[in-house]
């Protein structure tokens, strides 16, 4: 299975306790060994200044449209994607970058 950053994925989500899962889309913003970093992505409408609507969601293969949640990142095993639906756009992915570097920062 190949798996690259941009790419929009189902995967299995446990919740924090781990007693369940659903299954969720998410979107890969980087690869490192066996683990992939995502980004949430949600059919609710934007909350903050990182939840990024996105313009193209259905040429990312998503249903409905949908939202980034640049707050809402997880650490995955790959062995919990199930399924790539997609990529998302040149214009979502510039979008996202330029939010990601104007507000995502450390706060420490």
């Amino acid at each position: 299975m190949t798996i690259t950053p941009g790419d929009i994925w189902i995967a299995e989500i446990f919740f924090t306790d781990g007693s369940v899962s659903k299954k969720r889309p998410v979107l890969i913003l980087w690869i490192d060994a066996q683990d992939v970093i995502v980004a949430a992505v949600t059919s609710a409408q934007p909350r903050s200044v990182t939840d990024i609507a996105l313009q193209d969601w259905q040429y990312s293969g998503l249903r409905v449209a949908s939202v980034v949640r640049l707050a809402r990142l997880d650490c995955l095993e790959k062995s919990l994607l199930i399924a790539r639906i997609g990529h998302i756009s040149d214009v979502d992915a510039q979008q996202l970058l330029d939010i990601w570097n104007s507000n995502i920062k450390p706060k420490f």
